[in-house]
Formats: C-alpha cells, structure tokens, sequence
C-alpha cells in the first residue's frame, strides 16, 4: 500500500487583527525585521522564515485566544527586542525543561506574540 501524505503539513499562516493597518504594518516590519510581500488595504503579509505573518484590519485584537510561538535563538534577545519596540511582557521567558523556554508578549494593538526556543524542533527535509 502506497504511503500517503499527511493532511497537515505544518503552520501556514498566523493573522493578528489590527485596528491601525498603517502603523501595525510599520511596528511588525520592525519587530521581524522584513518588509511585507503583500500590501493591501484589506490585507498585509509578511514572509517569516517561510511561514505567513498577516494583518487583518477588520478583525478584535487581544490577547484572549490562541497564542502563536515563533522560534528564535535567544528567547531572552527576542523579548528585550520586542519591547523595546513597545510590546508588553504578558508571561517573562520562562524554562519549561528540557532546554527549552517560552515567553509571550504582547504587540502595542493587544495581539499576543508568542516566543519560543526549542533546539530539539527541526523542519523536516
């Protein structure tokens, strides 16, 4: 029997509500460190490491649902970089074992942005 492949291939895209589309594409550009490669009135997208950042303006920020965890390689690095761009430490960098550690912040609209350093984690090929 052939080997099929998984329904799931991994994230595609994560969308934070904004209610200021100009200046929340201006604070992600900088908080990521890379300008959109989709830029509408309806819509912004950033290409992150091959995964989608996008920006809805029409939806509720806030910090009540799910939280997405981008990895980085210094959680400490990203949550300093992060505020010093005007996000809020929801939850400080936390080990949660095994040589991984989390923290959340949250962006100036009230969307949380979650950080994560796992170096067990691989993309697969």
């Amino acid at each position: 029997m052939p080997q099929s492949q998984p329904l799931i291939r991994g994230l595609g895209t994560v969308i934070y509500p904004v209610g200021d589309l100009t200046r929340a594409k201006a604070w992600y550009a900088a908080a990521f460190g890379c300008d959109p490669y989709f830029d509408e009135a309806f819509y912004v997208g950033f290409n992150i490491a091959g995964y989608e950042l996008g920006l809805d303006p029409n939806g509720t920020a806030g910090t009540g649902g799910s939280v997405a965890y981008w990895r980085v390689p210094d959680v400490d690095a990203a949550v300093q970089h992060f505020a010093s761009l005007g996000a809020t430490v929801v939850a400080p960098v936390m080990d949660v074992g095994g040589e991984i550690k989390v923290a959340t912040v949250a962006d100036p609209f009230g969307n949380a942005i979650g950080l994560l350093y796992n170096p067990h984690f691989r993309l697969p090929e």
